[in-house]
């Protein structure tokens, strides 16, 4: 039988410490030889905190991990037995991740490993009320128009002379009101 993925319902907040002790619950039992791998997929999001940029890993899905392994009733049980581990996504029939869901976790793992460079995080989404920190607009108060993630830019329509006009920003220029 081939080793599929599962995902495993866990306390939200302690994927990385259940994860170390499932890991610790399959070498015990003797079953290394059915569990291939266990991930708690994240990614990495460049953020600014308190004026700082930070990289930082985001869990892709909090209070789940993800299991390759051979499904049997020894691996079953021994997920299952594990304080703090819920059950299987699917409960009574586990069902195993399709292909293009491992691949797509998979590709972010590798991402994050290799380290490639970060996603950026930016919290704006389009007709949000925004105020300018820094730059020429200062001050100024306006609507987000558009985000465009992959260059860290912030499209927003603000008012000059009594004309709505779009300027666009760096991200972290921006603060929420």
């Amino acid at each position: 039988m081939d080793k599929k993925w599962y995902v495993v319902r866990v306390q939200t907040g302690r994927e990385e410490f259940l994860k170390t002790m499932l890991e610790k619950q399959i070498k015990e039992k003797g079953l290394d030889s059915f569990v291939a791998r266990i991930l708690v997929p994240v990614e990495k999001v460049s953020e600014i905190r308190g004026g700082k940029k930070k990289v930082v890993g985001r869990k892709l899905y909090p209070g789940y991990i993800m299991v390759e392994m051979e499904l049997n009733d020894q691996t079953k049980v021994a997920i299952r037995e594990t304080p703090g581990i819920g059950d299987f996504v699917g409960s009574k029939n586990p069902v195993p991740l399709q292909k293009h869901e491992v691949e797509k976790m998979l590709m972010l793992e590798h991402a994050v490993e290799s380290g490639e460079s970060p996603k950026i995080k930016i919290a704006f989404k389009k007709n949000d009320n925004v105020r300018i920190k820094e730059g020429a607009f200062e001050n100024l108060e306006g609507v987000v128009e558009e985000v465009i993630p992959s260059k860290g830019l912030v499209k927003v329509l603000v008012t000059i002379f009594g004309r709505s006009t779009e300027v666009e920003l760096e991200y972290w220029q921006l603060e929420a009101i």
